[in-house]
């Protein structure tokens, strides 16, 4: 428990045991000191620091959660979509209140204005009336207006006297100094309904009242009103609720999104006391959005199917909301099957790469539609299927390359190994392949007394011209162990071992064997050491060059490739090495790169090269004839294979 505890601890940030330490603090000071400052300060603090606290994890959780697509596109739609019909919804509903507020207040304010009107004209009439009637017709309106408005009052002032209706009224007129007005007033802190007119120094006050009866009859069936005073510099909770109406006058709820309205407007009052002078009170309205519909219009407006304008208008903006909550609906089911194909596709490609991730190129997604993110599918499916024949390919073309690498190993061990003793002669020979293997072949052995020389070119490059190469190779030294044996039975009587004979069964041996279109050239000689006599037969061969006192030259040609005519014939010729002569046997491998213009080294190059290092040592010469030929393409690829053999007779 404690090493989970050491291990959670080293996982927090600074903010979090910033947070926990804070928040620890201020519950220990709240349960020690809980009116202290110390403890507000601290609780103050760890308040900040939870909102904080709580950002930082918000972030750390969505971060996690939109990794995944799916995730980050429904917070996307959340945030294009959703809250944005949000705060349409919001604005809808509050533009509805305030409408529907308005609109209550307006009538409710329509309704005063008209009472009070009423009440001016007869307050007109009284004043412009002649005294000598004005107290019958007084005592008839006051009756008359009093049936409509409970509990009103009415003041003739004019000549220093004041009339009051009825008998028992202490109404007393205003402050001088009104003129013409109605509307509501203010008196002994009272709320009223009055009315003021002045003509030729009489002036006619009625008041009444504002009792919850009046609100409640004032507008029936908009909803409960009241006044409240409004004192400067009072707080809101106490102003004076002084006036209210009955409860009984808000219509019931039409349904359950018929909610109560709580709205409040200003109203100008008039003070009293002082002529001119208005204040404020507020109109506080408790109403329903189907009393003011049906209050705009009446149930006495029907139409021919039995709705009022009411119902038909409140039936008409249901079917809207019915009709755009389904299109929300289908929105939404055409929003999710979307996301969940994209969804669907981008996890089916992240499944598809983790495995071939893990060399699983076999793996081939599901594709299903024929849309962008169906073509994506298919084309990953053509990428893994290309893949996986570039895997084969390059798991064959390693197995190649394996095999040429034994193949090379093979061949360099049918290349002479040792050189042969000999007292009169120097051999030295290199190959320089251009690929792994090489078609070139150069071969020297001992047959009795004398030394045996070959070198030769296949046709082509590769396995193949290696294959022949080593058939070449093993005909030969066949033919040589065969010939020497024959001669050594014969004894010293019988026939010398010939090199044309030999070159004409190896041509016979690989016509026989091998595909038409395989051959190779090939120079063959027997050198004596006794003598100096070599005796050569060049199948097609370049000539080698014989060096002698500085000059050089060249010697014969006699007869064709091998291997590729059955009815070749060949003849040998023979040439006696003084001491001090260079024999130099190479491949059209030396002779023919070319350089950027495409021109070839050529044998006269060759032939400068050998004679300029002709006094040098044998590998010193196939070493700077190498280097010339590299510098001449200028490039450190080989167009062809290479081979240079030197013999020197000292």
């Amino acid at each position: 428990m404690i090493a989970r505890l050491k291990t959670l601890y080293r996982k927090l940030g600074r903010l979090d045991k910033l947070f926990f330490l804070v928040l620890a603090l201020a519950v220990v000071a709240n349960y020690a000191s809980p009116a202290g400052d110390i403890s507000l300060l601290l609780t103050f603090a760890a308040f900040v620091l939870a909102v904080a606290w709580t950002f930082k994890w918000l972030v750390v959780l969505l971060k996690k959660v939109i990794w995944r697509l799916r995730y980050r596109l429904l917070v996307a739609y959340l945030f294009i979509a959703v809250v944005p019909i949000l705060l349409i919804l919001v604005l809808v509903w509050l533009g509805a209140y305030v409408l529907t507020g308005q609109v209550a207040a307006y009538l409710v304010t329509t309704e005063l204005e008209r009472q009070t009107a009423e009440l001016l004209m007869p307050a007109r009439g009284l004043a412009y009336t002649a005294p000598a009637i004005r107290d019958q017709q007084a005592g008839w309106l006051s009756s008359a207006l009093r049936s409509r408005f409970s509990g009103l009052e009415l003041a003739i002032r004019g000549g220093g006297k004041v009339w009051r209706y009825p008998a028992d009224s202490n109404l007393e007129p205003p402050a001088a100094g009104w003129g013409d007005v109605s509307g509501l007033v203010r008196r002994d802190g009272r709320l009223c309904l009055w009315a003021h007119a002045v003509r030729e120094g009489t002036d006619v006050t009625v008041a009444a009242p504002v009792s919850p009866r009046t609100l409640a009859q004032l507008l029936p069936g908009v909803g409960d009103l009241s006044f409240r005073r409004i004192e400067p510099g009072a707080p809101l909770e106490k102003l004076a609720d002084d006036t209210v109406s009955e409860r009984s006058s808000l219509p019931p709820a039409a349904n359950a999104l018929d909610r109560d309205i709580l709205y409040a407007t200003a109203t100008p009052v008039a003070v009293w006391e002082t002529a001119g002078k208005f204040g404020q009170d507020t109109l506080v309205l408790v109403t329903r959005y189907s009393a003011v519909l049906q209050t705009i219009f009446p149930q006495k407006v029907r139409f021919p199917t039995g709705e009022t304008a009411a119902s038909l208008v409140s039936t008409v903006f249901w079917l809207v909301g019915v009709f755009f909550f389904v299109v929300e609906m289908v929105s939404v089911v055409i929003g999710v099957r979307l996301t969940r194909t994209i969804t669907a596709a981008v996890h089916g490609l992240y499944l598809g790469t983790e495995r071939i991730r893990v060399g699983d190129f076999s793996h081939r997604i599901e594709v299903r539609g024929n849309d962008q993110l169906a073509g994506l599918g298919a084309s990953f499916n053509r990428m893994t299927e290309d893949l996986e024949r570039l895997v084969e390919v390059a798991k064959e073309k390693e197995r190649l390359q394996s095999e040429i690498e034994i193949a090379r190993e093979v061949q360099n061990q049918l290349f002479p190994r040792n050189l042969p003793v000999s007292p009169t002669l120097q051999l030295a020979a290199e190959c320089r392949p251009a690929r792994l293997v090489s078609g070139d072949y150069y071969d020297y052995m001992t047959v009795g007394s004398r030394l045996a020389l070959a070198i030769g070119d296949v046709a082509g490059k590769g396995i193949s011209a290696a294959l022949l190469m080593a058939t070449v190779q093993s005909t030969m030294r066949t033919q040589l162990r065969a010939g020497q044996a024959l001669a050594a039975g014969a004894g010293n009587g019988g026939p010398p071992l010939s090199t044309a004979d030999l070159v004409s069964r190896l041509n016979q041996q690989l016509f026989d064997f091998t595909p038409p279109e395989k051959f190779a050239t090939f120079f063959f000689s027997l050198y004596d050491d006794a003598t100096g006599l070599m005796t050569y037969t060049n199948a097609g061969h370049l000539p080698p060059i014989l060096v002698r006192r500085g000059s050089a030259s060249r010697l014969d040609v006699t007869g064709t490739v091998v291997g590729a005519f059955s009815f070749a014939e060949y003849t040998e010729s023979a040439v006696r090495l003084e001491p001090g002569d260079l024999l130099a046997c190479f491949t059209d491998g030396v002779t023919e790169p070319e350089n950027e213009f495409g021109e070839m080294f050529g044998e006269d190059r060759l032939t400068e090269v050998i004679l300029k290092h002709a006094s040098c040592g044998s590998e010193e010469i196939i070493a700077a004839v190498m280097d010339s030929v590299r510098d001449w393409t200028g490039s450190p690829e080989l167009q062809d294979d290479m081979t240079l053999l030197l013999a020197r007779r000292v």
